[in-house]
């Protein structure tokens, strides 16, 4: 065996440098690869050239920093951008195509090829823009086995481009090494990724294994270790369950998001979407081909038994990706927070779609102690110009309709209230299903649990079947 990957105590107790990682790269006769970085992103060969004794391992490194060159090398891209995934898979498949055409199996038969690519921007001069990059490396750990790919796209906090470069240099040397090293546990490679670097300097907020390495690999739950282990504080995926990068989706979209433990989703939770997306659609400012919608699940209510259930996680994410939802996991426990990272990306159109119960909980001053302004400072984020909640009633035990209208405030927030609902901060969803008011997740999730039968007309169509048939949730 040319390698074999690291037991995780023993690394856990001697953590190696970022140099001694690359220097058993450098040492190790079986691999061999090429180094592409474009822009910002020309740190990550250097420190394999600083160590020694990469003349065996390195075939090749390209800088192609002019873009006319780049486009030459790589092709054009119809939108005329260079940072970007699309630029990097291109990166990836022309360097590996010709690692394989100039060097023979038949002269190297125990060789194992590698592609290190990146494209970035790192901070411009006027420091207005911090910059982004993606990176990803296709490797093998076996002559002629098919390539394995982890690909990842990271934003900067540092205002300093050389700052920037020298972290961006020691995350590719940490994935190069994780691919090698740490291929066997995925959750720990993307955790020793930020081996040597502060996290509050640079955020890896989509990741992607692929190929036979990770064919087991279900990449939601590494979009799910971003957010755990703090190096994002939100992931996104699509309805094929596909990690996707949140700027791509985000930018410059009206966003209408509803936020739930879905567990499972109800059909409650499909009556407040779809009603709200109407209203919200019918907005002036608000383009329907340039809205998403993103059910969004916080990372505190996945611990609501104080640790993380995978299996729990997945059923959920499975079934509003089923119903065809971009789903988003955050690790934001207040909705202030949410907005907050909405309107980094966009300042069109923000709807929240919420319950009478969750609107009510926004004005508890206990969320907002470690606030300097308290309250007054989150709600001056929350409802700037482009929010609006829109609001789906509750029935109380009476069998009374509750709505923004007769809700129950503490006396203290009634007349802080009354200047949102006022200013139309606050629109009441009145074409709702007043039958589907019965309806809540937990004791649906009580009922699935005991195995009982009374449940599967609560939720949408196809969702009981996926249920039954996966025994999700704990179905017997």
């Amino acid at each position: 065996m040319p390698f074999s990957n690291d037991n995780d105590l023993d690394f856990e107790k001697r953590r190696p440098s970022v140099e001694s990682k690359a220097l058993r790269i450098n040492l190790n006769p079986a691999m061999y690869g090429t180094f592409a970085e474009i822009g910002g992103g020309q740190e990550v060969a250097r420190n394999f050239f600083r160590v020694g004794a990469a003349s065996g391992t390195i075939a090749k490194t390209i800088s192609a920093y002019d873009k006319n060159f780049s486009d030459d090398i790589y092709g054009e891209d119809d939108d005329g951008r260079y940072v970007t995934e699309v630029r990097l898979e291109k990166m990836l498949n022309h360097e590996m195509k010709l690692l394989e055409d100039r060097i023979t199996r038949d002269s190297s038969p125990d060789k194992l090829f590698f592609t290190y690519a990146n494209t970035v921007a790192t901070i411009d001069f006027a420091k207005k823009y911090k910059g982004h990059g993606w990176m990803g490396v296709r490797f093998q750990t076996k002559p002629n086995e098919e390539y394995s790919d982890i690909t990842l796209h990271v934003r900067f906090h540092q205002t300093n481009a050389k700052l920037q470069q020298e972290d961006l240099g020691i995350i590719g040397v940490n994935l190069i090494y994780g691919a090698f090293y740490k291929n066997n546990k995925p959750k720990n490679l993307v955790k020793y990724l930020y081996d040597h670097i502060d996290k509050e300097s640079i955020e890896i907020d989509t990741i992607n294994f692929k190929g036979p390495l990770f064919k087991k690999i279900d990449n939601r739950l590494m979009s799910l270790e971003l957010v755990k282990n703090n190096m994002t504080k939100a992931v996104m995926f699509d309805s094929s369950g596909n990690n996707i990068l949140p700027a791509r989706i985000l930018y410059k979209k009206n966003i209408l998001a509803l936020r739930g433990s879905f567990r499972p989703v109800t059909k409650v939770n499909i009556d407040m979407f779809e009603k709200s997306y109407e209203v919200f659609t019918r907005e002036v400012d608000v383009d329907e081909s340039k809205s998403e919608v993103i059910f969004e699940i916080t990372l505190s209510n996945l611990m609501e038994q104080g640790e993380i259930d995978e299996s729990d996680f997945m059923d959920r994410a499975k079934l509003l990706c089923s119903l065809g939802h971009t789903v988003m996991i955050s690790n934001f426990k207040e909705y202030y927070k949410l907005v907050d990272y909405f309107s980094n990306y966009t300042k069109k159109q923000l709807g929240l779609t919420m319950g009478v119960n969750n609107f009510v909980e926004i004005f508890n001053e206990d969320y907002y102690k470690d606030i300097d302004g308290g309250i007054l400072e989150a709600f001056g984020k929350m409802f700037h110009n482009k929010v609006k909640v829109y609001l789906y009633p509750i029935s109380n035990d009476k069998g009374q309709i509750i709505n923004s209208t007769n809700l129950k405030l503490h006396p203290r927030m009634k007349d802080f209230y009354k200047f949102f609902k006022y200013n139309n901060k606050v629109v009441d969803l009145f074409d709702f299903e007043q039958k589907y008011l019965e309806i809540f997740s937990r004791d649906i999730l009580k009922k699935i649990k005991k195995g009982e039968n009374d449940w599967t007309n609560k939720l949408p169509e196809g969702i009981s079947e996926m249920i039954i048939k996966n025994k999700m949730f704990g179905y017997k």
